[in-house]
């Protein structure tokens, strides 16, 4: 008889919850294991269901480690224990999942049980899936921008909010980026709320238009992107105290605006945060007792629009909106008056669900290409998180602009070329149409 794999029961607030395989190693360079993991959330459990409380909740899975590629999984298990609530959300494709809410720290343990590294709620209450409580601005800097762009940036972000009466929560993203978190009064609905984050984004931009953009296309961007689509539909963010699948444990950390300006991003990790909350506390503790109102910065759009700024572009898998600019990237669009289309000199050069083996062979691109490499700039060089129908990978495009016609490399078999979505869309093009 094959032998059943080891696991743990933890007794927590009244449930028992089963650690499977709790050995099982997540973190292979920090040797974390599965349980090391869910004690990490327990002791942070106030500070982290903070976040999570109450609302529908994503789960992004591990099930190999930080490692192993992640999926997403919107439906609650069949297999739940009883006491785990959940709610029924709509999508903008037509669909409805009935998610798992989290309200202690059981179900905390209960879901990182399953593989979720990472914690995604969305942003509503579960009495309310329509009207979001909370304005998320996503400071994502592109490849190269530093961290001290990225705390300049969002010290400008404060500036503006307290110009408009809102006070912002900083955190570290956990990655290379910051977030900050806005309560609001649950008045709007998801496109009101994505409009005053577009507007936000744009004044942002405005006021220090050399480190920040609000463009959506790669291409365009610059410096720190204000990710104002983060604030659409389905859009999930990873939440205060989420671990994040690096090498180190590195923890999306909640932080005192006085701390931004000479914190780093490094010094949060699974070893380090767990004491800082025993010490200190949860420096968000008080956020919800500071809803703001969303008037000024929708009025703000109202002046974008009459200026003749119009909407921005939305995620690819949401429908066309009335007043959205063309859904094209500006290299391949064509002008009003027919114009030629102006191309830019992308190339594709790896293609993986792992991104170390992408940059390996953009690596491996650069030393094959050394002349063209000495010629590109920052922005020249696109790493794009792809999402799949359930999961990620990561492609790595070359815009050509600055390199002579001469000089340029054509378009190669990218190295590695692993896109896990290609097989779905040769099928899909191949299938034969309905008939009307």
């Amino acid at each position: 008889m094959a032998k059943e794999p080891a696991s743990q029961v933890l007794s927590i607030d009244g449930h028992e919850v089963r650690v499977s395989n709790p050995d099982k190693l997540y973190f292979s360079q920090a040797k974390i294991t599965k349980l090391d993991l869910v004690r990490y959330y327990l002791s942070v459990a106030p500070g982290a269901l903070a976040g999570i409380r109450d609302r529908p909740i994503v789960l992004k899975r591990f099930v190999s480690g930080a490692e192993g590629e992640a999926f997403y999984q919107k439906r609650a298990p069949e297999q739940r224990p009883g006491w785990l609530r959940t709610v029924t959300l709509s999508f903008p494709s037509g669909r409805t999942a009935e998610e798992i809410v989290v309200d202690d720290a059981a179900g905390l343990a209960w879901i990182v049980n399953l593989g979720c590294i990472e914690l995604h709620p969305h942003p509503v209450r579960s009495a309310d899936i329509d009207h979001p409580d909370e304005l998320r601005i996503d400071l994502d800097p592109i490849p190269g921008v530093s961290w001290d762009d990225v705390r300049q940036v969002a010290m400008e972000v404060k500036a503006l909010l307290e110009e408009l009466g809102l006070r912002g929560w900083p955190k570290t993203s956990g990655s290379r980026g910051m977030h900050v978190n806005v309560r609001i009064q649950p008045r709007w609905t998801f496109t009101e709320v994505r409009r005053a984050a577009v507007a936000l984004s744009r004044a942002v931009e405005r006021r220090v238009p050399a480190l920040a953009s609000s463009k959506w296309w790669k291409e365009e961007r610059h410096g720190v992107f204000l990710d104002y689509n983060q604030n659409a539909k389905d859009r999930t963010t990873c939440s205060a105290y989420s671990v994040r699948p690096l090498p180190d444990a590195r923890v999306s950390a909640p932080l005192q605006w006085s701390e931004v300006p000479d914190c780093n991003a490094a010094d949060f990790t699974m070893f380090t945060v767990p004491e800082r909350f025993a010490k200190a506390g949860d420096p968000h503790a008080e956020m919800d007792s500071h809803p703001g109102s969303l008037e000024k910065l929708l009025e703000l759009a109202d002046k974008d629009e009459a200026a003749g700024l119009g909407d921005a572009p939305w995620p690819p898998h949401f429908r066309r909106m009335e007043k959205e600019a063309p859904r094209v990237a500006p290299s391949r669009a064509k002008s009003a008056a027919k114009k030629p289309r102006v191309k830019m000199p992308l190339i594709v050069v790896a293609n993986s669900p792992d991104k170390a083996a992408a940059l390996a062979g953009f690596e491996r691109w650069k030393a094959k290409h050394a002349q063209v490499s000495d010629l590109l700039s920052i922005d020249d060089v696109l790493v794009d998180s792809m999402r799949g129908r359930s999961s990620t990978w990561t492609r790595i495009r070359v815009n050509l602009r600055h390199v002579p016609e001469e000089l340029r490399p054509p378009q190669e078999t990218p190295d590695p070329d692993d896109d896990p979505t290609r097989e779905w869309r040769e099928w899909s093009r191949k299938k034969p149409k309905k008939k009307e």
